[in-house]
């Protein structure tokens, strides 16, 4: 089934602001949370819908490329787009999402539920250079990346012999109630615990590999796959491929920067591609074949007899896919005429005699199609 625009699942327009965002997504998050719709398969799909949609809204670089792409922009291949709502683990979304509850997602009239605290380690960036072969078919780049991994040892819990213990403060939920007396009644206030710092554990012995930590250094050989279509500074995710996170937490995403290499001969305009042609008088003048570069082989274009400067061309389905678009640009030749420098006495004499026919002499309709190709250029 089709994925619903974001802006709609949260109810909100392309224009609202970051806390109106925010704002919309916690009203749902109330309305459709599992504590206060227990066994309702419809609430918890709306519930990771609206966490979704927020995930992707309040990241100002994934809002900027889901406006530009869609839906398409977040879900190219496999990997990229950095968060799936459907069969997300909900102590996932409640870890990253929790804090804008300011108290977690329990306090629903005592029956809430506490949620323990995972450390979510950091976002690696690369850059990815690529031609215009690969933008026009899709790649796939490796990448061996030096990144926090889990500490072996340990299993990444951070303890020696995975030895933990229950928080003895917080009782495993990760976080303390205390109750205060205010000029509006009795309240219970919920923080994250201090013992444990909201893990719900702590450790007996810290790991002597990782000290206690979880994670070391170490490296990763990342396959990522690229779709066609991509363009200079367009930024794709990986979700979970970032630094692991301390002691069995959340990994970050890794950031996949592309960077376009010039091609020697075509200049990238979006989807077209434009090729400078440079015609002798003679071909300009009589017509004739020329090889025009594409993007893998070169192909014949006939040139009609009389080709003006400034005449553009176009190889049709010859340029490149746009990402979350159908169909190919185009390759556009823009003609101009080279006009030599220095001639033989033979070749002035030649010229001299073409400047005494009248065919030589631009006629006004040509003047005028001329200024209205020049013209365009400005317009």
């Amino acid at each position: 089934m089709a994925k619903r625009d974001y802006y709609e699942v949260l109810g909100v327009d392309k224009s609202a602001s970051a806390n109106d965002i925010k704002k919309a997504y916690r009203r749902l998050a109330m309305q459709y949370h599992p504590d206060k719709n227990p066994g309702d398969k419809t609430a918890e799909e709306k519930f990771k819908e609206a966490a979704e949609a927020y995930s992707i809204l309040s990241d100002a670089d994934k809002k900027a490329r889901y406006d530009q792409f869609g839906h398409e922009g977040m879900n190219g291949p496999e990997g990229f787009g950095g968060f799936s709502g459907q069969g997300m683990d909900m102590n996932d979304i409640f870890s990253m999402f929790g804090d804008i509850f300011g108290g977690g997602f329990g306090g629903f009239g005592g029956g809430g539920r506490a949620q323990q605290t995972r450390y979510r380690g950091t976002d690696l960036r690369v850059k990815v250079k690529m031609n215009l072969v690969e933008i026009l078919e899709g790649t796939t780049k490796k990448f061996k990346l030096k990144k926090y991994v889990a500490c072996t040892h340990c299993n990444g819990s951070g303890a020696e012999g995975n030895a933990m213990e229950t928080c003895p403060d917080c009782k495993g939920t990760g976080r303390t109630v205390r109750t205060v007396r205010t000029p509006f009644g009795i309240m219970n206030s919920e923080s994250v615990c201090p013992k444990c710092g909201g893990e719900g554990k702590i450790i007996k012995n810290r790991c002597s590999h990782c000290n206690g930590d979880g994670i070391v250094m170490g490296e990763e050989i990342v396959e990522v796959q690229i779709p066609a279509g991509v363009a200079e500074g367009m930024q794709l995710s990986m979700r979970g491929k970032g630094n692991a996170g301390k002691r069995n937490g959340i990994a970050g995403d890794l950031l996949i920067q592309i960077e376009e290499e010039k091609h020697p001969q075509l200049i990238r305009d979006e989807k077209d591609l434009i090729y400078n042609l440079l015609l002798d008088i003679p071909t300009a003048t009589l017509g004739g074949v020329v090889e025009i570069p594409t993007i893998k082989e070169n192909v014949r274009l006939t040139i009609e007899p009389g080709t003006q400067p400034g005449k553009a061309l176009r190889l049709r389905g010859k340029g490149l896919p746009m990402l979350n678009e159908y169909g190919k640009g185009d390759i556009v030749v823009n003609v101009s005429v080279y006009i030599p420098e220095t001639l033989t006495k033979e070749e002035k004499k030649t010229i001299e005699h073409f400047k005494e026919s009248d065919n030589f002499k631009p006629t006004e309709s040509i003047k005028e199609q001329i200024f209205r190709r020049f013209r365009n250029l400005f317009d």
